[in-house]
């Protein structure tokens, strides 16, 4: 009884408190309206009536928080009688649930606005893919033997001073799953091929290889013996077989999250580290369709030199061949200086093949795969075949392929050159090594022993040819330091590809979008996963083992998760190019890890929000649960969970009632099972804990609804419906139409948003329309889109179902039609998640024949031609509407969002999938969401897309004003505080979990190991838990990689609901942790494979904008 008597001492003083102030604030306001004291007589009575209209509400208001009060004494006095759910003792932890109230204003320190403020200005040898495609006229001329090309001729004596430098790479492309699954695969070529490797490099020590895929070595590695092991090392050390890149797959670079593309480098890496010490340093990517600096910056982070790219466009090829631009170094287009380069070398040619390898002329170069000579299974398209080398062949032989080597060699500005010599799956059979190798080797000795053709031929691997490259243009032979600057500095980026015609590789954007879903929410759960599992291990060094946590066990599930993320990275995995059964088998992969990680998410929270860890207990058949959330920022959000009875009351921590709102269930044919949605305060990468109790309770209200439809008329015109909350008004016409195609097209769609702040209305339409395929003899298919024609409007026979939700807590208008149930929601929260529409549109069009649905938002903004995609949730790139490029060129791979914006507003679709997204008219928005074909695009696939899914996207539609306009020349753009955090609320939600409330349940506790958030604009990508060098467990230690967005400060900051500020890109650790100390923390690059020397304080961390960056942190 003293603990609920203090209560009401405590919550009578505060509203005796809270209503003098009130007073004297009202007062203040009052003489603050008139400095001068003078008072109008005839206003006073008013002034008097308005000041008590406004003590009344604040009353009410305050009457709420006593009864609020009174609810918590309540619930502590019937818990501390029992000691059951928050004991006493939870209080001083307990009070940490309440997060203070938000400032009004956001605060940003004005030296972080300085960064996206600067003005642009141009390198003075710089190459600017926007400029590229500005210039280029696209006109696809037959260029003679080298058809995207042009002839290609020379002078004997150019090699008489410097001779030709050749290096031939041998490299066998294993695609990780694409005709067939990933085992398959390996079974059937690709062990072969890593056998036979071992047993004919050590034939002849003049023998190279290259390999990339570390998903395939890493299952070879783990079936062979110790002494094929040894001579594997030996190889490596010895410069005979060469690791490029090293991550797990060759990933996709369009669709790919930058979380996903950093975590399969550093499974990759991490691998290579502990079996075989080995540090890769040049990037080697020559199947991904299209390419993206987002990879270039993070192979620079995790310290390669080098790398290269093969599909590019075929005009920016040819263009870059002319201008010998072929060889550049990578810059961020954010960069400042050259901190962000990397050396890039760009193929000219069509393919990786052996035919597009040697030189300009398919049909000769194709006489050099020996794998085709006559009795093969291969043949050469040219007809003319391969021949072997012999000794009365040779000198022809020889002096055919050098007329090749010499004609590629005039693209580039040096004299060294390279020529791959693979192509998917080579080197299954031993027959190959010795065609390829013996064949090869008579040439090379060739001509290396005939001076006068000035050339010196050998095979390589990647790295040789770069470290001659380096040499020969007086740069460093392998570091960053690039010397005198012989080559251009390149920024932007390589998409839409196109590698023939009008065939642009646009449609794999949205090719199989449920899995592009699937891939988003294994990401967020792994993320989840990784960090509690993390600081788990850190609170059970602090406490004491318990016997019974899963440490080894979590960790291997963990690490299964991150391969199988790491897998559908692969570009025929994400992209959704596989064949059916490829791709069931990939989804079946990312599902058990979700299943899997959910268990070491609830193992771990367990651990972490128990009051006595010694009553902890670890039974996998009966886990128990609670809420996570995974953000280092505090966060208020909306979380939905099912109720088997709408008679439910919501407490938290503290006993308090929070207010829910009771939502129908509308494909659950039970009639009492319901949605219950409430707002959960979250503390920075913190763990809430709530009480669900059945009772009736007012603060817990049902929606109401409303349905329109009527098929037996003409039309109805209802009038429009309005949502609201308190930054935004959406009015949604429910204007319903059969027959004729009226400017809603069918759909109950959004018409117009109002900003509540200041009160500016703006036209902002939603409709949904479809594409056909071109009747030409090659169509749209997995890879590619070939519409017949622009968009039509999507027009159901059947009229549409609306059912308008009105709630406390969120209202929304979804209406049913024949292939979409499309959604608008608005959340009733003050902050980040009731500042966007919420969009879901659940697609179903599997009854279609080459049909593609894409959702449309036309608004009244001014954005003319440009608009701007994001690569790989990293950074955004501008882009250009071309009138001289086809339909399908101008979509862009959109991974996290997509916005126009006019010199007063921007607006943003920020998207919780990996879709294609174009601007094709001002002010306009597209979003392919699903893409059903019947046919292949003759792209090696050999099938349509026809097993498409039933597949809810979800997207945020974010409407700001802007205060200050960035440079139209300018190419790069940034989205605002405001935009970064709606995205992170949309692909990291809350994620919910129940226990059941029995009599023998332990305490619980919130766990909260954060004192303040993390900078606004500071995100933690990851805290993962490194594998012991000794055992197959977890180590003490942890990457812990971070990431300083850059964010436009033009925009509003007021009521963003946020709990945090910006520090300069500078965090104090130790300072911010709770319960919890840094024994060590080292920064190392980005996949720690290096570390690097520091001077600054080890404490202190310090980020500039746009950086990613590791640190090897050991918790205690």
């Amino acid at each position: 009884m003293k603990l609920s008597r203090q209560f009401t001492v405590f919550g009578s003083a505060i509203f005796c408190v809270v209503v003098f102030s009130l007073y004297l604030m009202l007062d203040h306001i009052d003489h603050s309206k008139n400095p001068n004291g003078e008072r109008i007589q005839n206003g006073q009575l008013g002034i008097l009536q308005d000041k008590i209209d406004h003590l009344e509400r604040l009353l009410a208001e305050n009457n709420e928080i006593i009864g609020n009060i009174r609810d918590s004494v309540i619930n502590l006095r019937e818990t501390v009688k029992d000691g059951k759910m928050f004991p006493e003792g939870n209080m001083s932890q307990g009070d940490l649930e309440l997060l203070p109230p938000a400032p009004a204003l956001l605060p940003i320190h004005s030296e972080d606005c300085q960064f996206t403020a600067r003005t642009y200005s141009k390198a003075a040898d710089g190459v600017q893919m926007l400029d590229v495609y500005d210039l280029l006229s696209f006109d696809n001329l037959d260029g003679g033997v080298w058809k995207q090309g042009f002839d290609i001729s020379y002078k004997d004596n150019e090699w008489d001073n410097e001779p030709l430098q050749v290096f031939v790479v041998p490299h066998s492309h294993n695609d990780p799953g694409w005709l067939k699954t990933f085992d398959d695969y390996y079974r059937d070529q690709t062990q072969h091929i890593l056998n036979n490797m071992v047993v004919k490099l050590h034939e002849d020590s003049r023998r190279k290889m290259i390999w990339s895929e570390i998903s395939y070595f890493s299952k070879w590695w783990d079936n062979i013996d110790e002494q094929k092991r040894d001579a594997v090392r030996r190889l490596i050390e010895s410069g005979q077989l060469e690791v490029a890149t090293g991550g797990w797959v060759m990933p996709d670079e369009a669709n790919t999250h930058y979380f996903a593309l950093i975590d399969q480098l550093v499974e990759g890496h991490q691998w290579l580290e502990r079996n075989l010490g080995v540090k890769p340093k040049t990037g080697w990517a020559v199947d991904p369709f299209g390419h993206t600096p987002t990879q270039a910056y993070l192979l620079r982070q995790a310290g390669l030199s080098n790398m290269l790219i093969q599909r590019v466009h075929y005009s920016v090829k040819k263009h870059f061949a002319s201008q010998k631009t072929l060889e550049f170094f990578w810059r961020q287009n954010w960069d400042q200086d050259s901190s962000s380069d990397i050396l890039c070398h760009m193929m000219p040619f069509y393919s990786y093949d052996v035919p597009h390898t040697c030189g300009p002329d398919p049909k000769i170069c194709c006489q050099f795969d020996f794998k085709r000579l006559p009795g093969g299974r291969i043949s050469c398209p040219w007809r003319i075949p391969p021949q072997a080398i012999t000794d009365i062949n040779v000198q022809e032989r020889a002096q055919t392929l050098l007329d090749q080597y010499r004609k590629k060699s005039k693209l580039f500005r040096t004299n060294v050159l390279l020529a791959p010599l693979g192509d998917d799956f080579r080197y299954t059979e031993a027959v190959e090594w010795d065609q390829q190798f013996e064949n090869y080797q008579k040439l090379f000795d060739y001509m290396n022993s005939h001076p006068e053709l000035h050339v010196q031929a050998q095979f390589g691997t990647i790295s040789d040819y770069f470290e001659a490259l380096r040499k020969s243009t007086g740069m460093d032979p392998v570091g960053i330091n690039v010397g005198q600057l012989a080559l251009p500095v390149l920024s932007g980026d390589f998409f839409t590809y196109a590698d023939r015609d009008d065939h642009y590789w646009s449609g794999y954007f949205t090719s199989r979008p449920f899995y592009k879903r699937l891939d988003r929410v294994l990401e967020s759960h792994l993320r989840a996963a990784e960090v509690l599992y993390s600081l788990t291990l850190a609170n059970i060094q602090k406490y004491g083992q318990p016997n019974d946590y899963p440490a080894v066990d979590n960790y291997k599930l963990l690490t299964e998760a991150r391969r199988n993320l790491g897998l559908f990275q692969h570009h025929d995995a994400i992209t959704g190019t596989g064949k059916d059964w490829v791709v069931v088998d990939y989804g079946t992969r990312l599902f058990h890890s979700i299943l899997n990680v959910k268990r070491v998410i609830v193992s771990s929270a367990h651990w972490l929000v128990l009051k006595d860890k010694q009553t902890y207990f670890h039974d996998p058949s009966n886990p128990f649960l609670q809420m996570v959330s995974v953000h280092i920022q505090a966060r208020m959000s909306m979380v939905t969970v099912y109720v088997t009875t709408p008679k439910v009351r919501v407490l938290n921590a503290l006993g308090h009632v929070v207010r829910a709102q009771v939502s129908a269930m509308w494909n659950d044919a039970s009639h009492t099972a319901a949605d219950l949605s409430f707002v959960a305060q979250a503390a920075p990468l913190g763990l809430s804990v709530y009480q669900l109790m059945e009772g009736m309770e007012p603060r817990t209200e049902a929606a109401k609804y409303m349905f329109l439809q009527d098929g037996r008329q003409i039309s109805i015109n209802a009038a429009p419906v309005h949502i609201e909350n308190p930054h935004l008004k959406l009015s949604i016409s429910t204007l319903i139409h059969l027959g004729m195609t009226l400017k809603c097209s069918n759909v109950s769609c959004l018409q117009k948003m109002r900003l509540k702040e200041d009160d500016s209305e703006h036209l902002v339409k939603v409709e949904f329309v479809l594409y056909g395929t071109t009747s030409n003899k090659d169509k749209s298919g997995a890879y590619l889109f070939l519409p017949d024609k622009e968009a039509t409007i999507y027009s159901p026979s059947q009229p549409p179902v609306v059912r308008v939700t009105k709630g406390p807590l969120f209202s929304e208008v979804t209406t049913t039609f024949m292939h979409i149930t499309h959604t608008l929601r608005l959340y009733n929260i003050q902050g980040v998640e009731g500042q966007s529409v919420e969009i879901c549109n659940t697609v179903d069009i599997r009854g279609e024949t080459n049909r593609e649905i894409a959702m449309r938002i036309t608004s009244d903004l001014n954005s003319k031609d440009r608009f701007f995609t994001d690569l790989n949730g990293y950074q955004l790139q501008p882009r250009k509407t071309m009138a001289k490029l086809p339909l399908q060129a101008n979509f862009y791979p959109m991974t996290s969002m997509v916005y126009l914006q006019d010199s007063s507003a921007r607006l943003s679709l920020l998207t919780a999938q990996s879709l294609g997204a174009a601007s094709l008219k001002s002010g306009q928005l597209e979003v392919i969401m699903d893409r059903r074909l019947n046919q292949d695009d003759n792209r090696g696939l050999g099938q349509g897309v026809l097993d498409n899914k039933i597949t809810a996207n979800s997207f945020r539609l974010l409407l700001e004003k802007r205060s200050s306009a960035e440079e139209e020349t300018a190419p790069y753009s940034y989205p605002s505080i405001l935009s970064h955090m709606s995205y992170m609320y949309l692909n990291h939600p809350l994620i919910s979990m129940a226990v059941n409330q029995r009599s023998d349940n332990p305490s619980l506790t919130p766990y909260s190991p954060l004192s303040a958030s993390f900078p606004c604009d500071m995100h933690l990508v990851n805290l993962r838990a490194i594998q012991s060098k000794v055992w197959g467990g977890p180590s003490e230690q942890a990457a812990l990689i971070l990431h300083r967005k850059g964010f436009d400060c033009g925009f509003s900051n007021r009521n963003t609901g946020l709990l945090c500020t910006t520090t300069r890109g500078k965090i104090h650790l130790e300072k911010l942790l709770t319960d919890l100390k840094v024994k060590s923390i080292t920064p190392v690059s980005l996949s720690l494979m290096h570390t690097h020397n520091s001077d600054a304080d080890p404490q202190e961390i310090s980020l500039k904008p746009m950086e990613i960056r590791t640190y090897r942190l050991q918790l205690s």
